[in-house]
Protein backbone atom coordinates (compact mmCIF):
# COMPACT_ATOMS: atom_id res chain seq x y z
CA UNK A 1 0.00 0.00 0.00
CA UNK A 2 1.46 3.38 -0.97
CA UNK A 3 1.74 6.00 1.72
CA UNK A 4 -0.25 9.21 1.51
CA UNK A 5 2.95 11.21 1.08
CA UNK A 6 3.99 9.06 -1.85
CA UNK A 7 0.68 9.59 -3.58
CA UNK A 8 0.78 13.33 -2.84
CA UNK A 9 4.34 13.65 -4.17
CA UNK A 10 3.43 11.92 -7.41
CA UNK A 11 0.20 13.86 -7.91
CA UNK A 12 1.70 17.31 -7.21
CA UNK A 13 4.63 17.00 -9.63
CA UNK A 14 4.53 19.08 -12.80
CA UNK A 15 5.30 17.33 -16.06
CA UNK A 16 8.64 19.12 -16.45
CA UNK A 17 9.72 18.35 -12.88
CA UNK A 18 8.64 14.75 -13.24
CA UNK A 19 10.73 14.41 -16.40
CA UNK A 20 13.72 16.06 -14.72
CA UNK A 21 13.55 13.69 -11.75
CA UNK A 22 13.31 10.66 -14.02
CA UNK A 23 16.36 11.84 -15.97
CA UNK A 24 18.33 12.42 -12.76
CA UNK A 25 17.36 9.02 -11.35
CA UNK A 26 18.22 7.44 -14.69
CA UNK A 27 21.65 9.08 -14.55
CA UNK A 28 22.21 7.58 -11.10
CA UNK A 29 21.53 4.11 -12.45
CA UNK A 30 23.77 4.77 -15.48
CA UNK A 31 27.08 5.14 -13.62
CA UNK A 32 27.51 1.38 -13.33
CA UNK A 33 26.84 0.55 -17.01
CA UNK A 34 28.95 3.55 -18.01
CA UNK A 35 31.87 2.21 -15.97
CA UNK A 36 31.48 -1.22 -17.54
CA UNK A 37 30.51 -0.49 -21.12
CA UNK A 38 32.95 2.31 -21.89
CA UNK A 39 36.02 0.19 -21.28
CA UNK A 40 34.80 -3.03 -22.89
CA UNK A 41 36.48 -2.28 -26.27
CA UNK A 42 39.75 -1.82 -24.34
CA UNK A 43 39.77 -5.27 -22.70
CA UNK A 44 42.00 -6.88 -25.36
CA UNK A 45 44.23 -3.77 -25.27
CA UNK A 46 44.55 -4.08 -21.48
CA UNK A 47 45.59 -7.70 -21.98
CA UNK A 48 48.45 -6.49 -24.19
CA UNK A 49 49.37 -3.42 -22.10
CA UNK A 50 49.69 -5.28 -18.81
CA UNK A 51 50.99 -8.50 -20.46
CA UNK A 52 48.20 -10.31 -18.62
CA UNK A 53 45.96 -13.25 -19.47
CA UNK A 54 42.39 -12.90 -20.68
CA UNK A 55 41.19 -14.25 -17.33
CA UNK A 56 43.22 -11.67 -15.38
CA UNK A 57 41.73 -8.85 -17.44
CA UNK A 58 38.22 -10.21 -16.97
CA UNK A 59 38.84 -10.02 -13.22
CA UNK A 60 38.88 -6.21 -13.53
CA UNK A 61 35.25 -6.56 -14.60
CA UNK A 62 34.43 -9.25 -12.04
CA UNK A 63 35.86 -7.17 -9.17
CA UNK A 64 33.62 -4.28 -10.19
CA UNK A 65 30.56 -6.52 -10.11
CA UNK A 66 31.56 -8.04 -6.75
CA UNK A 67 31.98 -4.61 -5.17
CA UNK A 68 28.82 -3.36 -6.79
CA UNK A 69 26.82 -6.22 -5.33
CA UNK A 70 28.27 -6.23 -1.81
CA UNK A 71 28.30 -2.46 -1.41
CA UNK A 72 24.55 -2.29 -1.85
CA UNK A 73 23.98 -4.01 1.50
CA UNK A 74 25.72 -1.01 3.10
CA UNK A 75 23.95 1.79 1.24
CA UNK A 76 20.47 0.34 1.70
CA UNK A 77 20.37 0.61 5.52
CA UNK A 78 22.22 3.94 5.43
CA UNK A 79 19.64 5.35 3.02
CA UNK A 80 16.81 4.27 5.34
CA UNK A 81 18.60 5.64 8.41
CA UNK A 82 20.12 8.97 7.31
CA UNK A 83 18.03 9.83 4.27
CA UNK A 84 18.65 9.22 0.59
CA UNK A 85 21.07 12.04 -0.20
CA UNK A 86 23.92 11.85 2.40
CA UNK A 87 24.98 8.27 1.47
CA UNK A 88 24.54 9.18 -2.19
CA UNK A 89 27.05 12.02 -1.84
CA UNK A 90 29.59 9.68 -0.23
CA UNK A 91 29.20 7.19 -3.05
CA UNK A 92 29.52 9.82 -5.77
CA UNK A 93 32.74 11.22 -4.30
CA UNK A 94 34.27 7.75 -3.97
CA UNK A 95 33.24 6.93 -7.54
CA UNK A 96 34.73 10.11 -8.99
CA UNK A 97 38.09 9.83 -7.20
CA UNK A 98 38.65 6.14 -7.90
CA UNK A 99 37.66 6.55 -11.56
CA UNK A 100 40.56 8.97 -11.97
CA UNK A 101 42.89 6.66 -10.03
CA UNK A 102 42.12 3.77 -12.41
CA UNK A 103 43.83 5.70 -15.21
CA UNK A 104 47.14 5.52 -13.32
CA UNK A 105 47.04 1.85 -12.32
CA UNK A 106 50.54 0.35 -12.57
CA UNK A 107 49.43 -3.28 -12.98
CA UNK A 108 46.37 -5.34 -13.77
CA UNK A 109 46.14 -6.27 -10.08
CA UNK A 110 46.12 -2.60 -9.09
CA UNK A 111 43.43 -1.90 -11.67
CA UNK A 112 41.39 -4.80 -10.29
CA UNK A 113 41.59 -3.35 -6.77
CA UNK A 114 40.71 0.16 -7.93
CA UNK A 115 37.77 -1.14 -9.92
CA UNK A 116 36.49 -2.73 -6.71
CA UNK A 117 36.63 0.65 -4.96
CA UNK A 118 35.07 2.38 -7.97
CA UNK A 119 32.12 0.00 -7.83
CA UNK A 120 31.58 0.71 -4.12
CA UNK A 121 30.89 4.29 -5.14
CA UNK A 122 28.81 3.49 -8.21
CA UNK A 123 26.40 1.18 -6.39
CA UNK A 124 25.09 4.05 -4.23
CA UNK A 125 23.28 5.52 -7.22
CA UNK A 126 21.70 2.22 -8.21
CA UNK A 127 20.34 1.40 -4.74
CA UNK A 128 19.16 4.87 -3.85
CA UNK A 129 17.54 5.61 -7.22
CA UNK A 130 15.31 2.52 -6.88
CA UNK A 131 14.37 3.55 -3.33
CA UNK A 132 13.60 7.10 -4.49
CA UNK A 133 11.26 5.80 -7.16
CA UNK A 134 9.43 3.83 -4.45
CA UNK A 135 9.32 7.01 -2.30
CA UNK A 136 7.93 9.21 -5.05
CA UNK A 137 5.49 6.98 -6.92
CA UNK A 138 2.71 4.57 -5.91
CA UNK A 139 3.35 0.85 -6.60
CA UNK A 140 0.89 0.75 -9.50
CA UNK A 141 3.02 3.33 -11.33
CA UNK A 142 6.52 2.12 -10.51
CA UNK A 143 6.58 -0.46 -13.30
CA UNK A 144 6.19 2.32 -15.87
CA UNK A 145 8.77 4.51 -14.10
CA UNK A 146 11.38 1.72 -13.96
CA UNK A 147 10.84 1.13 -17.69
CA UNK A 148 11.40 4.85 -18.30
CA UNK A 149 14.61 4.74 -16.23
CA UNK A 150 15.91 1.99 -18.49
CA UNK A 151 15.32 4.35 -21.42
CA UNK A 152 17.48 7.01 -19.75
CA UNK A 153 20.01 4.46 -18.55
CA UNK A 154 20.03 2.87 -22.00
CA UNK A 155 21.81 5.88 -23.48
CA UNK A 156 24.96 4.72 -21.68
CA UNK A 157 25.41 1.31 -23.32
CA UNK A 158 24.35 2.83 -26.65
CA UNK A 159 27.07 5.47 -26.76
CA UNK A 160 29.60 4.44 -24.08
CA UNK A 161 31.34 1.60 -25.99
CA UNK A 162 31.59 3.74 -29.11
CA UNK A 163 32.98 6.66 -27.12
CA UNK A 164 35.38 4.32 -25.33
CA UNK A 165 36.53 2.79 -28.62
CA UNK A 166 37.45 6.17 -30.05
CA UNK A 167 39.13 7.22 -26.81
CA UNK A 168 41.17 4.04 -27.16
CA UNK A 169 42.00 4.73 -30.83
CA UNK A 170 42.78 8.43 -30.45
CA UNK A 171 44.45 8.38 -27.03
CA UNK A 172 44.70 5.26 -24.84
CA UNK A 173 42.69 3.24 -22.35
CA UNK A 174 43.67 5.78 -19.66
CA UNK A 175 41.52 8.44 -21.33
CA UNK A 176 38.47 6.23 -20.82
CA UNK A 177 38.76 6.35 -17.04
CA UNK A 178 39.56 10.07 -16.99
CA UNK A 179 36.39 10.68 -19.00
CA UNK A 180 34.37 8.65 -16.50
CA UNK A 181 35.86 10.74 -13.68
CA UNK A 182 34.64 13.95 -15.35
CA UNK A 183 31.14 12.49 -15.79
CA UNK A 184 31.10 11.51 -12.12
CA UNK A 185 32.05 15.03 -11.03
CA UNK A 186 29.33 16.61 -13.19
CA UNK A 187 26.78 14.12 -11.91
CA UNK A 188 27.66 14.94 -8.30
CA UNK A 189 26.99 18.63 -8.90
CA UNK A 190 23.64 17.86 -10.52
CA UNK A 191 22.56 15.65 -7.60
CA UNK A 192 23.46 18.33 -5.04
CA UNK A 193 21.40 21.08 -6.62
CA UNK A 194 18.52 19.31 -8.39
CA UNK A 195 17.71 16.07 -6.58
CA UNK A 196 15.43 16.36 -3.52
CA UNK A 197 15.49 14.33 -0.34
CA UNK A 198 12.62 11.85 -0.71
CA UNK A 199 12.64 9.88 2.55
CA UNK A 200 9.60 11.12 4.54
CA UNK A 201 11.23 10.48 7.93
CA UNK A 202 14.54 8.87 8.82
CA UNK A 203 14.53 6.42 11.71
CA UNK A 204 17.18 4.73 13.87
CA UNK A 205 18.19 1.26 12.70
CA UNK A 206 20.00 -1.36 14.76
CA UNK A 207 22.05 -4.20 13.33
CA UNK A 208 19.47 -6.59 14.72
CA UNK A 209 16.70 -4.80 12.85
CA UNK A 210 18.73 -4.77 9.63
CA UNK A 211 19.42 -8.51 9.74
CA UNK A 212 15.82 -9.26 10.73
CA UNK A 213 14.59 -7.20 7.76
CA UNK A 214 16.87 -9.01 5.33
CA UNK A 215 15.73 -12.35 6.79
CA UNK A 216 12.06 -11.43 6.40
CA UNK A 217 12.63 -10.31 2.82
CA UNK A 218 14.28 -13.62 1.95
CA UNK A 219 11.33 -15.49 3.47
CA UNK A 220 8.97 -13.66 1.12
CA UNK A 221 8.68 -16.08 -1.82
CA UNK A 222 7.47 -13.34 -4.15
CA UNK A 223 10.44 -11.08 -3.33
CA UNK A 224 12.89 -13.98 -3.53
CA UNK A 225 11.46 -15.34 -6.76
CA UNK A 226 11.53 -11.95 -8.48
CA UNK A 227 15.06 -11.31 -7.24
CA UNK A 228 16.44 -14.68 -8.36
CA UNK A 229 14.69 -14.40 -11.72
CA UNK A 230 16.31 -11.05 -12.43
CA UNK A 231 19.59 -12.40 -10.98
CA UNK A 232 19.82 -15.21 -13.51
CA UNK A 233 18.80 -12.80 -16.26
CA UNK A 234 21.61 -10.46 -15.17
CA UNK A 235 24.11 -13.30 -14.98
CA UNK A 236 23.37 -14.19 -18.59
CA UNK A 237 23.71 -10.55 -19.63
CA UNK A 238 27.06 -10.16 -17.90
CA UNK A 239 28.30 -13.41 -19.41
CA UNK A 240 27.68 -11.68 -22.73
CA UNK A 241 29.32 -8.45 -21.54
CA UNK A 242 32.44 -10.23 -20.26
CA UNK A 243 32.78 -12.71 -23.12
CA UNK A 244 31.74 -10.74 -26.20
CA UNK A 245 34.81 -8.46 -26.53
CA UNK A 246 37.11 -11.47 -26.71
CA UNK A 247 34.73 -13.52 -28.86
CA UNK A 248 34.08 -10.81 -31.42
CA UNK A 249 37.40 -8.91 -31.39
CA UNK A 250 39.83 -11.79 -30.91
CA UNK A 251 37.90 -14.71 -32.41
CA UNK A 252 36.02 -13.06 -35.28
CA UNK A 253 38.49 -10.21 -35.90
CA UNK A 254 35.97 -7.39 -35.35
CA UNK A 255 37.69 -4.01 -34.82
CA UNK A 256 37.05 -2.20 -31.49
CA UNK A 257 35.02 0.57 -33.12
CA UNK A 258 32.88 -1.91 -35.09
CA UNK A 259 32.40 -3.96 -31.93
CA UNK A 260 31.10 -0.81 -30.23
CA UNK A 261 28.43 -0.40 -32.91
CA UNK A 262 27.46 -4.04 -32.43
CA UNK A 263 27.30 -3.55 -28.66
CA UNK A 264 25.20 -0.42 -29.11
CA UNK A 265 22.66 -2.30 -31.23
CA UNK A 266 22.28 -4.90 -28.48
CA UNK A 267 21.92 -2.15 -25.89
CA UNK A 268 19.14 -0.70 -28.04
CA UNK A 269 17.44 -4.09 -27.82
CA UNK A 270 17.25 -3.72 -24.02
CA UNK A 271 15.80 -0.22 -24.35
CA UNK A 272 13.24 -1.31 -26.95
CA UNK A 273 12.12 -4.20 -24.77
CA UNK A 274 11.74 -1.91 -21.75
CA UNK A 275 9.64 0.61 -23.65
CA UNK A 276 7.33 -2.07 -25.02
CA UNK A 277 7.02 -3.41 -21.49
CA UNK A 278 6.13 0.05 -20.18
CA UNK A 279 3.14 0.12 -22.50
CA UNK A 280 1.86 -3.29 -21.38
CA UNK A 281 0.53 -2.21 -17.98
CA UNK A 282 -3.11 -3.04 -18.64
CA UNK A 283 -4.25 -6.61 -19.18
CA UNK A 284 -0.79 -8.15 -18.75
CA UNK A 285 0.16 -9.37 -15.29
CA UNK A 286 3.84 -8.51 -14.64
CA UNK A 287 4.70 -12.01 -13.42
CA UNK A 288 3.26 -13.50 -16.62
CA UNK A 289 5.30 -11.08 -18.74
CA UNK A 290 8.44 -11.99 -16.80
CA UNK A 291 7.81 -15.72 -17.23
CA UNK A 292 7.33 -15.38 -20.99
CA UNK A 293 10.51 -13.30 -21.26
CA UNK A 294 12.47 -15.90 -19.28
CA UNK A 295 11.25 -18.62 -21.63
CA UNK A 296 12.47 -16.60 -24.63
CA UNK A 297 15.83 -16.16 -22.90
CA UNK A 298 16.15 -19.91 -22.45
CA UNK A 299 15.37 -20.45 -26.14
CA UNK A 300 17.93 -17.80 -27.16
CA UNK A 301 20.57 -19.51 -25.02
CA UNK A 302 19.79 -22.87 -26.57
CA UNK A 303 20.13 -21.36 -30.06
CA UNK A 304 23.58 -20.02 -29.09
CA UNK A 305 24.76 -23.49 -28.06
CA UNK A 306 23.36 -25.04 -31.23
CA UNK A 307 25.04 -22.34 -33.34
CA UNK A 308 28.41 -23.16 -31.79
CA UNK A 309 28.22 -26.76 -33.01
CA UNK A 310 26.43 -26.18 -36.32
CA UNK A 311 27.94 -22.88 -37.57
CA UNK A 312 30.90 -22.07 -35.29
CA UNK A 313 32.43 -19.57 -37.75
CA UNK A 314 29.23 -17.64 -38.44
CA UNK A 315 29.06 -14.24 -36.74
CA UNK A 316 25.35 -13.79 -37.44
CA UNK A 317 24.39 -17.14 -35.89
CA UNK A 318 25.75 -15.85 -32.57
CA UNK A 319 24.72 -12.22 -32.94
CA UNK A 320 21.02 -12.87 -33.58
CA UNK A 321 20.32 -15.03 -30.48
CA UNK A 322 22.26 -12.53 -28.37
CA UNK A 323 20.02 -9.73 -29.66
CA UNK A 324 16.95 -11.82 -28.79
CA UNK A 325 18.22 -12.55 -25.28
CA UNK A 326 19.03 -8.91 -24.56
CA UNK A 327 15.70 -7.67 -25.87
CA UNK A 328 13.92 -9.67 -23.17
CA UNK A 329 16.08 -8.06 -20.46
CA UNK A 330 13.92 -4.97 -20.93
CA UNK A 331 10.88 -7.01 -19.91
CA UNK A 332 12.45 -8.83 -16.96
CA UNK A 333 14.18 -6.03 -15.07
CA UNK A 334 11.36 -3.44 -14.65
CA UNK A 335 8.77 -6.06 -13.70
CA UNK A 336 11.11 -7.81 -11.28
CA UNK A 337 12.03 -4.63 -9.42
CA UNK A 338 8.43 -3.40 -9.27
CA UNK A 339 7.19 -6.77 -7.98
CA UNK A 340 10.01 -7.20 -5.47
CA UNK A 341 9.57 -3.76 -3.89
CA UNK A 342 5.77 -3.44 -4.16
CA UNK A 343 5.01 -4.62 -0.61
CA UNK A 344 8.15 -3.26 1.06
CA UNK A 345 7.89 0.51 0.77
CA UNK A 346 8.65 0.98 4.49
CA UNK A 347 12.10 -0.61 3.96
CA UNK A 348 12.58 0.33 0.31
CA UNK A 349 16.29 1.10 0.77
CA UNK A 350 17.12 -2.28 2.28
CA UNK A 351 14.83 -4.18 -0.09
CA UNK A 352 16.48 -2.43 -3.04
CA UNK A 353 19.92 -3.20 -1.60
CA UNK A 354 19.20 -6.89 -1.07
CA UNK A 355 17.74 -7.23 -4.56
CA UNK A 356 20.81 -5.59 -6.09
CA UNK A 357 23.24 -7.60 -3.97
CA UNK A 358 21.76 -10.93 -5.02
CA UNK A 359 21.38 -9.83 -8.64
CA UNK A 360 24.95 -8.67 -9.11
CA UNK A 361 26.47 -11.43 -6.97
CA UNK A 362 25.01 -13.91 -9.42
CA UNK A 363 26.41 -11.83 -12.30
CA UNK A 364 29.84 -11.82 -10.64
CA UNK A 365 29.79 -15.61 -10.33
CA UNK A 366 29.05 -15.90 -14.06
CA UNK A 367 32.00 -13.64 -14.92
CA UNK A 368 34.36 -15.45 -12.54
CA UNK A 369 33.44 -18.82 -14.05
CA UNK A 370 34.16 -17.51 -17.54
CA UNK A 371 37.47 -16.06 -16.31
CA UNK A 372 38.53 -19.38 -14.79
CA UNK A 373 37.68 -21.27 -17.98
CA UNK A 374 39.69 -18.72 -19.99
CA UNK A 375 38.63 -20.25 -23.30
CA UNK A 376 39.30 -18.78 -26.76
CA UNK A 377 35.97 -20.07 -28.12
CA UNK A 378 32.37 -18.83 -27.83
CA UNK A 379 31.26 -22.07 -26.16
CA UNK A 380 31.59 -21.05 -22.45
CA UNK A 381 29.70 -17.78 -23.01
CA UNK A 382 26.96 -19.59 -24.92
CA UNK A 383 26.54 -22.34 -22.32
CA UNK A 384 26.43 -19.81 -19.47
CA UNK A 385 23.72 -17.76 -21.18
CA UNK A 386 21.71 -20.92 -21.91
CA UNK A 387 22.04 -22.10 -18.29
CA UNK A 388 20.91 -18.73 -16.93
CA UNK A 389 17.90 -18.68 -19.25
CA UNK A 390 16.79 -22.15 -18.13
CA UNK A 391 17.27 -21.31 -14.45
CA UNK A 392 15.27 -18.11 -14.88
CA UNK A 393 12.30 -20.17 -16.07
CA UNK A 394 12.79 -22.56 -13.14
CA UNK A 395 12.67 -19.68 -10.62
CA UNK A 396 9.37 -18.52 -12.05
CA UNK A 397 7.82 -21.96 -11.87
CA UNK A 398 9.16 -22.68 -8.37
CA UNK A 399 8.71 -19.38 -6.52
CA UNK A 400 6.63 -16.74 -8.29
CA UNK A 401 2.89 -17.03 -7.84
CA UNK A 402 0.17 -14.64 -8.79
CA UNK A 403 -0.92 -12.48 -5.88
CA UNK A 404 -4.36 -13.03 -4.41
Amino acid sequence: MASASTLDNSASMSGARRLELMVLLGVLTAFAPLSIDMYLPALPALETYFKASEGAVQLTLASFIVGFSLGQTIYGPLADRFGRKPPLYVGMVVYTLTSGACAFAASVNALTALRLLQSLGACAGSVISRAMVRDLFPPVETRRVYSALILVMGVSPLVAPLFGAYMLIWFSWKAIFLSVMIVGALGTVAMIFRLPETLPSARPLSFGYIFATYRDLLKDRFFLGSTLATGFSSAGMFAYIAGSPFVFINLFGVTPDHFSWFFGVNAAAVVIGAQVNGRMLHGHAPERVMRSAALVQAIAGLLLVIAYFVTPKSLSSIALPLFLYLCTIGFVFPNAVALALADHGHVAGMASALLGTIQFSMAAVAILVLGVINSTSAFPMSVMICFCGVMGVAMHLALIHRKA
